[in-house]
């Protein structure tokens, strides 16, 4: 299992990370209110401009103050990492 930073010290497992977005389009706005009034909604923004909406597996939704390619490149690195952990054993 390897986490990775979403920002403020906040970890989200990578392999339940579905994919990570920009929040400005209307439909994403849809979703991330449906998601807060069924409880599966996760502010880590520590009240800052939401810059990337992450969806998860267990249909959570987190909203971080990081914009989605610097997370798309943190979960990049971290596949590729865990590729060189399984060729080297």
């Amino acid at each position: 299992m390897k986490f990775v930073n979403i920002g403020f010290g906040n970890m989200v497992n990578s392999a339940r990370v579905i994919c990570v977005v920009s929040p400005e389009s209307a439909p994403i706005k849809r979703i991330v209110q449906r998601a807060k009034d069924e409880g599966k909604l996760i502010d880590v923004t520590q009240g800052r401009k939401t810059l990337s909406v992450i969806f998860t597996d267990s249909e959570h939704v987190l909203l971080s103050y990081m914009k989605p390619e610097k997370l798309s490149e943190k979960l990049r690195e971290d596949d590729h990492e865990e590729e060189r952990i399984t060729v080297e054993q």
